[in-house]
């Protein structure tokens, strides 16, 4: 029986999960001891319950199956039922969760124990592109939000309904009425209160599992580095050309990926920046344009539902690239007409004289020579 099995070793584990199509780690153990911790990422499915609950967890019998238990001996049991029930590719963990444990490599605890979990998120779990290994993606990961205003407020109310485990949010601003046309993470309870605070009130009462960090500062070159390299990735809701520039070339330093949006009347655009994989936001805009041209939201005006559209759009962007679905906006720009109630794409071509192809030192002496503007 065993020779007809497939056997990872827990040395070779991290190799094996990041070669090759996507993969599954299932834990068969029972409930007492899952409760100790499990492998990060795996999805528990005692032996007990193995062939009746599998199919509706792992659908897709070409998906890679590495299953483990506590020394190794059930989980060839278990990956042995698997093939019998026409899985092709399973795998068997040599030595189960012990091995893994004497390395002294990472446990976590197992969130699909809480009942909450499997309630709140049956919906995403449901869907095969997500699934429970999808969730718990979501639920470790950590997204820093630049902004509590239009473009912040509807992208971080989806994310944290998302289930994204840690969500920071900086913005030095306070609420204001004139905020609440398109800014609802607030209300008009808050008028005088810091945005940082009333969104942490807002999210945390729409799902209290998550982790919420402020802070009620302005991000300057002074705090960038500490506060974004804290972070998986970045969704960037600020107003102003200054900020934008200094996000960029922080998330360049940092290799993080920068989810862009922006607003102007009716319009709004969307892209993602990843300086691994394709050009930022300074090869699209070298300079900032005149101030004549570039007057701010409350000069020109926007929309209020505009920045629900647009924030929206970069949440989407935030959950397909945390998941690794879908193709992300790298490299193109998405435009927004609500008028015309219309969707343009743009080609963004990498500069080679950008600091993100050189790939010199970011020292951000380039940012404070050319971002004089004030808001957008």
């Amino acid at each position: 029986m065993a020779n007809e099995i497939s056997h990872v070793k827990v040395e070779n584990l991290s190799s094996w999960l990041t070669r090759g199509a996507k993969k599954i780690i299932v834990d068969v153990r029972e409930s007492e001891e899952v409760e100790a911790g499990v492998i990060p990422l795996a999805i528990w499915i005692s032996k007990g319950v193995l062939e009746t609950k599998i199919e509706s967890a792992i659908p897709d019998k070409d998906q890679e199956i590495l299953v483990y238990c506590a020394g190794g001996t059930r989980s060839v049991i278990a990956a042995h039922s698997l093939m019998q029930m026409g899985y092709r590719h399973v795998y068997s963990l040599d030595g189960g969760i012990n091995a893994w444990k004497s390395l002294g490599t990472p446990m976590e605890p197992y969130q699909g124990l809480d009942k909450d979990f499997r309630i709140r998120y049956q919906r995403h779990i449901s869907i095969s592109e997500v699934g429970e290994v999808g969730q718990r993606k979501l639920l470790r990961a950590k997204v820093l939000f630049i902004g509590a205003g239009g473009l912040g407020c509807p992208a971080a109310l989806y994310l944290a309904a998302a289930g994204v485990g840690t969500i920071g949010i900086i913005d030095d601003d306070v609420v204001e009425v004139s905020n609440l046309q398109r800014q609802i993470l607030h209300n008009n309870f808050r008028v005088g209160m810091t945005k940082v605070d009333s969104a942490i009130q807002t999210l945390q009462a729409l799902n209290p599992k998550i982790k919420l960090i402020g802070y009620k500062e302005r991000l300057i070159e002074a705090n960038v580095d500490k506060i974004i390299s804290e972070f998986d990735l970045v969704v960037d809701g600020c107003d102003n050309f200054q900020t934008r520039y200094l996000v960029n070339d922080a998330c360049l330093k940092h290799q993080r990926i920068n989810i862009h949006g922006a607003v102007f009347n009716f319009t709004g655009q969307v892209s993602v920046f990843c300086a691994a994989h394709g050009p930022c936001y300074r090869c699209l805009f070298p300079v900032p344009p005149p101030a004549e041209f570039a007057p701010s939201c409350a000069e020109a005006g926007v929309l209020g539902l505009l920045p629900g559209t647009i924030g929206l759009l970069e949440a989407t962007q935030a959950v397909n690239i945390l998941l690794g679905i879908g193709k992300p906006l790298i490299g193109r720009l998405m435009t927004y007409d609500a008028l015309s109630a219309s969707f343009r794409e743009f080609e963004i071509q990498k500069d080679p004289n950008c600091i993100c192809s050189k790939r010199k030192e970011i020292t951000y002496s380039n940012f404070n020579d050319s971002c004089k503007l004030g808001e957008a």
